[in-house]
C-alpha cells in the first residue's frame, strides 16, 4: 500500500489488510450511502500524471489562438496539452 503524507498505525494498516482479503460479498456497505447525484462530481481530481518539462517549438499564431482562450491568457499550456491528449485518444480509438 503506498501513500504520501501520514502514516497508518498498525492497527490501520491490519485493518486494511483484513478488507482487502475479504470477498466483496463480505464487506457490509449498509451504513453507505449511495450515491445518486454526481452532478459536482470533478473528473480526475485525484489523478495527476506525472509533468515532464520540455522546450517544444510550436508555431506562434498556435501559441497566440491558446492563449486567446484563455482569460488572463493563463492556462494555455494545459489546454495544449488537454488538445494533444485527445488529439492521442481519437487515435488511438481508430
Amino acid at each position: 500500500m503506498k501513500m504520501k503524507g501520514k502514516k497508518f498505525t498498525d492497527k490501520q494498516v491490519a485493518e486494511l489488510n483484513f478488507i482487502e482479503s475479504l470477498p466483496e460479498d463480505q464487506i457490509n456497505v449498509k451504513e453507505i450511502p449511495e450515491m445518486s447525484d454526481w452532478s459536482g462530481a470533478r473528473r480526475g481530481l485525484f489523478y495527476k500524471p506525472i509533468k515532464q518539462q520540455i522546450t517544444l517549438r510550436l508555431d506562434s499564431d498556435i501559441i497566440h489562438w491558446f492563449k486567446a482562450q484563455m482569460k488572463d491568457g493563463r492556462g494555455y499550456q494545459t489546454e495544449i496539452n488537454r488538445a494533444l491528449r485527445n488529439h492521442i485518444s481519437r487515435q488511438v480509438n481508430e
